[in-house]
């Protein structure tokens, strides 16, 4: 997601309309999202609404925020480059904290079988000689 936002916004900084940007971007990658592209700059090509082209878009998986931007930019002709930009960096954003918290969820996962490895022999070497040393001396 966070390539494609961000090829729709070199396509768009280039001049090319959202429609277009779609299909030229959709033409170039694969995956669900693609083809959800190439479908919608067929239906723009072929005198979709605009409004719901992005709308059956943004139906797909991750696609809502994107699929908002495009359809303000397509309906108003405000540009879109900024928002889909920032649609690319806040995509880029959370993976980039799901990844930390997947690690930081890893390393918690780790403990458990560290600790029953580490704690026999922590207690045989550690342990056991001063328990046994004391145990002489008391006797």
């Amino acid at each position: 997601m966070p390539l494609l936002a961000e090829l729709l916004a070199a396509c768009l900084a280039a001049g090319a309309a959202p429609g277009a940007a779609a299909g030229a971007v959709g033409g170039s990658l694969s995956g669900p999202l693609a083809a959800g592209l190439r479908r919608a700059a067929t239906e723009l090509r072929l005198g979709g609404e605009p409004a719901a082209v992005w709308k059956r878009f943004g139906q797909l998986p991750g696609a809502s925020g994107l699929a908002r931007r495009l359809e303000l930019a397509d309906v108003s002709g405000a540009p879109a480059v900024a928002t889909v930009a920032a649609e690319a960096a806040e995509c880029r954003a959370r993976r980039g904290r799901a990844a930390q918290t997947t690690a930081r969820r890893a390393a918690v996962l780790v403990t458990g079988p560290l600790g029953l490895c580490f704690l026999p022999a922590f207690l045989l070497i550690g342990v056991a000689p001063v328990v046994i040393g004391l145990a002489k001396e008391l006797m």
